[in-house]
C-alpha cells in the first residue's frame, strides 16, 4: 500500500477505540480462541518459541500473556563490560545518532522536537541538547519486554497522551513528528554518567504500556501526568543494567536518550541493524577527573 494512503487511512480510523478493542480481545479468556490465534501468530511471524520460558502455546492464559512472554534464563546475556550500555529491547535500529539543535532525526526529511517528545519539559530537554539518541523498533515477532540500558535510579515518569499511529517503516518515513505525536511514557533515570531517558512509544493496536513499578500506565483520563520517584518522594526505585523496565502489549518503539558526551554508539551499528536485548550498543565516554 502507498505509504501516504496508509497514513491517511490511519488518520481516519478511531485509533484509541480500535486499540482498546484489541486489548479486550487479547485479554480474552477463551482458550479455544487464544490457542488458535497464538498458533497462527507464531507461524505467521516465525516466532522463536525455543527461547521462551514456556515454549508450549498451551501454557498461556490469553494472547497478551503470550505476547509479553518471558525468556529462558540466559537467553539474553547482558554485556558484562561496565563501560557498555546495552540495547533495551529486541528489534531493529530505526535511527541512531546525535541530537542537534533540540531535534531528533526520524527519517529522511523528518525530524521531531526533543522537548515535545518528553512532554514539553524545557529544563529536562536542555540536559540532552547535543546529546545522543537511539530509536529501536520492535516487530510483532520480537520479545516485547523493555530493559535498562544501564543501571540507574528512577527520578520521574511522564505520561504523554497522543495519537496511536503505526510505527512501522512506512509510517515513520511518511508522517512528520510521529514519535512526538503518539502516546508515550517517558522514564527519566539518574545514572553514573548523568541523566538517561527511555521513552516507550505507543502505536496502533498497542493496547497498553506497563512499567514494573506501576503496572498499567495508560490512565482513564488522557492528560499529561508527571510522577516523581526521587528520595524526597520516599519512593526510590533502583534498577540494574539489563533489569526489566516495562513491556508493550503488542509492538512498538523504545527510544534511548543520553546527554552530550555521555557515550558513543558502537561504530558497527546503524539504521537497519538488528539488535537483541542486552547486546552492547554504546560505550561510556571517559569523564575527565576533576582537579583536587
Amino acid at each position: 500500500m502507498n505509504s501516504k494512503l496508509f497514513v491517511a487511512l490511519q488518520r481516519l480510523c478511531p485509533q484509541h477505540l480500535l486499540s482498546r478493542a484489541a486489548y479486550w480481545v487479547a485479554e480474552s479468556p477463551s482458550q479455544r480462541f487464544n490457542q488458535a490465534f497464538i498458533k497462527w501468530f507464531i507461524k505467521k511471524y516465525d516466532v522463536n518459541m525455543s527461547e521462551a520460558e514456556h515454549p508450549d502455546p498451551k501454557d498461556y492464559v490469553h494472547f497478551n500473556d503470550f505476547f509479553t512472554r518471558a525468556l529462558k534464563e540466559g537467553a539474553r546475556p547482558i554485556a558484562e563490560d561496565p563501560a557498555h550500555l546495552v540495547s533495551p529491547a529486541d528489534g531493529k535500529i530505526s535511527q541512531m545518532g546525535d541530537i542537534e539543535h533540540g531535534q531528533v532525526f526520524q527519517a529522511k526529511g523528518h525530524h521531531f522536537s526533543l522537548c515535545e517528545l518528553i512532554g514539553g519539559d524545557f529544563e529536562l530537554a536542555q540536559q540532552f541538547n547535543n546529546g545522543h539518541f537511539a530509536t529501536i523498533y520492535l516487530s510483532p515477532r520480537d520479545y516485547h519486554r523493555v530493559h535498562m540500558p544501564f543501571a540507574g535510579e528512577l527520578e520521574q515518569m511522564i505520561y504523554v497522551p497522543g495519537h496511536l499511529f503505526s510505527v512501522n517503516d512506512a509510517t515513520t518515513e511518511a508522517l512528520p513528528n510521529l514519535f512526538s505525536r503518539n502516546e508515550r511514557v517517558v522514564c527519566v533515570f539518574k545514572t553514573d554518567f548523568g541523566p538517561m531517558i527511555v521513552v516507550l512509544v505507543g502505536a496502533m493496536i498497542v493496547a497498553s504500556i506497563e512499567t514494573v513499578w506501576t503496572g498499567l500506565v495508560t490512565p482513564p483520563r488522557r492528560r499529561l501526568q508527571r510522577r516523581s520517584y526521587t528520595q524526597e518522594a520516599n519512593q526510590p526505585i533502583k534498577l540494574a543494567k539489563g533489569a526489566e523496565l516495562g513491556r508493550f502489549k503488542l509492538g512498538s518503539t523504545a527510544i534511548v536518550l543520553l546527554p552530550e558526551q555521555a557515550a558513543q554508539w558502537l561504530p558497527e551499528l546503524s539504521a537497519g541493524c538488528p539488535v537483541t536485548m542486552g547486546e552492547a550498543i554504546a560505550t561510556r565516554s571517559e569523564r575527565p577527573e576533576k582537579p583536587e
